[in-house]
């Protein structure tokens, strides 16, 4: 995996710091360096700023063979549509405990890829002999942290459930994409062009959402230029890969701006794993939007969880960090009253919130790309100074702007152009 696909994502780059003398990119690598510690062992060993960025935001810390599946876990994905429901979700909860006892990761919340930003921040301070310094606030309009709603289709049935999901979350003042699989089952065109009209967002989620999409470099080399031709088709600039399976290298075949088919932690996906990160980042060619909360299917059939209590302690977790709340939830699986439940309980207590900013996933992929580019705060739509300040534990504090005045819809900022919507989620 090459360490140049994450070179955009130096902790300078993230912090966008505005000082009057510009760092040297020595003065930041020393911080950097200072900082390692906190992070896992397996990502230690890396020489230079990319190769602990490839080691945490690339995975590279589970070693080389960590994108293949095994042979047990290919087979069981050639078998899977031939189960029921009911046996898959049996097998799933069976793994439950061991997936997580022996996962290296913290689970629901993974901190330490964030206390290294911290701490690289504060050591770059340090070194300058400053106490404090403004920067480009995380996200537009001094918002505290971005909400990102998704959903991927799998199956007929959870495209012909999507008109409700979209009817509740445009009642409640939020807006989301939907992922479609493109060749599994005939798209319903006119519900497609009815989302977006109505400001949702239409994504691909694979061609055939079986397994194989994935199985060698030169299978998805065809796969890809497939998946090119539907994301041209449907006028879609982001992709989800069937099971979360990834790989960072092959899927820059893929001609989006955005992908979302990697997380900051989770243990019981098919490729275990995380990149750490409670934020965007840049991979290669586009911009990675990891989600950051547990799927719907892990939440309710795998935790047996009835209320989205986890789902609010993690959004209240990146809140406090002003990272972004990135969920990932299934028609096919909302039809069932359980999920439904939990997901119209979620929406219904972040709607009382106004801290949040509920881009598209377009709009928050184009805004984090303006944001590393821009050089001041007034050269971004939205954009708004905040403050970091040194703390007394190795970790700076950041100071956001004073706090935003709800957006009304249609008046948002993407990147330094205007964008359809920008919400509060109110």
């Amino acid at each position: 995996m090459s360490a140049g696909l994450y070179a955009g994502n130096r902790p300078s780059s993230f912090w966008r710091a505005l000082l009057e003398s510009t760092p040297s990119a020595e003065a930041w690598e020393e911080a950097a360096a200072a900082a390692a510690g906190l992070l896992p062992e397996g990502t230690r060993a890396a020489a230079d700023i990319e190769g602990l960025l490839a080691a945490t935001l690339g995975e590279g810390q589970f070693g080389p063979g960590h994108w293949r599946l095994s042979p047990a876990r290919r087979l069981y994905y050639l078998v899977k549509p031939l189960l029921p429901r009911g046996a898959v979700l049996r097998a799933r909860r069976a793994a439950h405990g061991g997936a997580q006892r022996s996962f290296p990761l913290g689970w629901p919340v993974e901190d330490r890829y964030r206390r290294f930003l911290w701490a690289a921040m504060d050591g770059l301070l340090a070194r300058l002999g400053l106490d404090q310094a403004p920067f480009i606030h995380f996200w537009p309009r001094g918002w505290r942290y971005a909400l990102v709603l998704t959903h991927d289709v799998e199956m007929a049935d959870g495209q012909s459930f999507v008109a409700r999901v979209a009817d509740l979350e445009e009642r409640l003042g939020f807006r989301s994409s939907f992922n479609f699989v493109t060749e599994r089952y005939p798209l319903d065109h006119g519900l497609i062009r009815d989302l977006r009209s109505r400001g949702f967002e239409i994504g691909v989620h694979g061609l055939r959402h079986d397994g194989r999409e994935l199985r060698s470099q030169r299978a998805f080399a065809a796969v890809a230029r497939r998946l090119n031709e539907h994301l041209r088709a449907l006028d879609a600039v982001g992709f989800r890969s069937p099971l979360t399976h990834r790989h960072p290298e092959w899927m820059q075949a893929l001609e989006v701006e955005y992908d979302a088919s990697f997380f900051d932690t989770d243990p019981y996906e098919p490729l275990p794993g995380g990149t750490m990160s409670i934020w965007p980042f840049t991979l290669g060619r586009f911009i990675e939007l990891p989600y950051t909360l547990a799927q719907d299917s892990t939440l309710v059939d795998v935790m047996g969880e009835r209320s989205p209590r986890l789902w609010l302690e993690k959004a209240s977790y990146i809140e406090r960090w002003n990272g972004m709340a990135l969920l990932n939830t299934h028609p096919d699986y909302l039809r069932h009253s359980r999920h439904w439940d939990v997901y119209t309980s979620f929406l219904g207590e972040l709607q009382a919130r106004a801290t949040f900013w509920n881009p598209l996933p377009r709009e928050a992929a184009r805004w984090w790309r303006s944001r590393a580019e821009a050089t001041t705060p007034a050269s971004l739509d939205g954009g708004r100074e905040g403050l970091i300040r040194r703390g007394g534990q190795g970790e700076v504090e950041v100071v956001p702007p004073a706090e935003p005045t709800v957006a009304a819809s249609g008046s948002g900022p993407e990147g330094g152009a205007t964008l359809a919507s920008s919400r509060s989620g109110r």
